[in-house]
């Protein structure tokens, strides 16, 4: 593995309560104020750290999404946040809109786990696509625009169904994903899995690990509109009156694992839809604003990402040149190594430089 872009290691220390979580990070975003929030997926809070020197974050605050936005479910059930983004002092997450299937277990007999295998369930709170207002290192309920006094932010999420929300009914019935959606694929199965999003303006990116199509990736934009105080619904953008557009990415047969907006590209995090360790890929597709519907693309090949046997799984990943001073980002991993952790709430992530 290449590991020329590799430039240097960063700390995030959190408190002694997320230390079991410090080993499921699945979802990074580094703000202006160099606050880096974090998601995992297997909460219902969202981090933030703050950068205390050079190459450190700590002072870990928490907060409860289930203070901002009303969840379908106790908060106690995961939203398995896959995506943050940033834009007009919104903080923007999704949860992964999944089904997951039991993992076995070594303390269980064979019998016991191919049972396991068998279950198949998924949580309301993981379809969750939804923006907190963020001013001044902090979420809020409602604040006013910091730079328009008479525009009240306000935190809302899109609204949900007895399926899931409004995205997953108008995709009931697409030909490409309808099947995945309405057939309750596990996520690891290839199944419909949310693991990215990138906002510009009114538009939202949505990046699919699954289902790879014939070794096509599959990313959705959506526009939303405030209906209700509180609630989102989806505007018609789409051809023939749809509520979302899809575009194809060739990412060499990878899903998208974390995206991120750079200028008028879109930098792609890739790796496999199932329950594999690599490879992992950095991609770039260039222009990703002026995207037309139904077309397909291949993004720009960047860089090769590590990963390991059975630990290093990269899972998210942010821009980082406004640390580092030159282009970078600086990558999360769920199950890490152990050599990575410290401490009681410690784990080390990596800086890239962008090739």
């Amino acid at each position: 593995m290449d590991n020329s872009y590799f430039l240097s290691q960063v700390s995030l220390t959190f408190t002694d309560g997320f230390k079991e979580y410090r080993e499921d990070l699945s979802a990074v975003l580094l703000t202006p104020e160099k606050h880096l929030w974090l998601g995992s997926d297997e909460t219902s809070t969202i981090e933030r750290l703050s950068l205390v020197d050079g190459d450190n974050f700590a002072n870990h605050d928490r907060y409860r999404v289930a203070e901002f936005i009303d969840l379908p479910a106790p908060e106690e059930k995961e939203i398995d946040i896959e995506g943050l983004a940033y834009t007009d002092y919104y903080l923007w997450l999704i949860g992964s809109h999944s089904y997951k299937r039991k993992k076995p277990k070594s303390d269980k007999s064979d019998e016991k786990n191919i049972q396991r295998l068998a279950k198949i369930d998924t949580e309301p709170n993981r379809y969750i696509l939804g923006r907190i207002p963020l001013v001044d290192g902090k979420l809020f309920s409602s604040c006013p625009h910091p730079q328009n006094p008479d525009i009240l932010l306000s935190a809302a999420k899109l609204e949900l169904t007895p399926t899931g929300n409004l995205l997953m009914a108008a995709l009931a019935d697409d030909p490409h994903l309808g099947f995945f959606v309405k057939a309750a694929i596990p996520g690891k199965d290839n199944g419909f899995d949310v693991e990215g999003i990138a906002v510009c303006q009114k538009r939202v990116f949505i990046g699919l690990r699954g289902p790879v199509l014939r070794g096509w990736a599959v990313m959705l934009e959506v526009e939303l509109e405030t209906s209700t105080p509180g609630i989102m619904t989806l505007r018609e953008i789409g051809q023939e009156g749809k509520s979302y557009k899809k575009h194809f990415l060739f990412l060499n047969g990878l899903g998208i694992r974390d995206m991120h907006l750079y200028g008028e590209d879109l930098l792609i995090l890739a790796g496999p839809t199932m329950d594999l360790d690599g490879p992992v890929q950095l991609y770039r597709l260039r222009n990703a604003v002026n995207l037309t519907e139904n077309t397909l693309h291949y993004p720009e090949f960047l860089q090769d990402i590590p990963y390991g046997n059975r630990v290093e799984h990269a899972e998210g990943f942010t821009l980082f040149e406004n640390v580092t001073g030159i282009p970078s980002i600086l990558v999360v991993y769920d199950s890490p190594a152990k050599t990575r952790l410290f401490g009681d709430g410690g784990v080390m992530a990596d800086v890239f430089r962008l090739g």
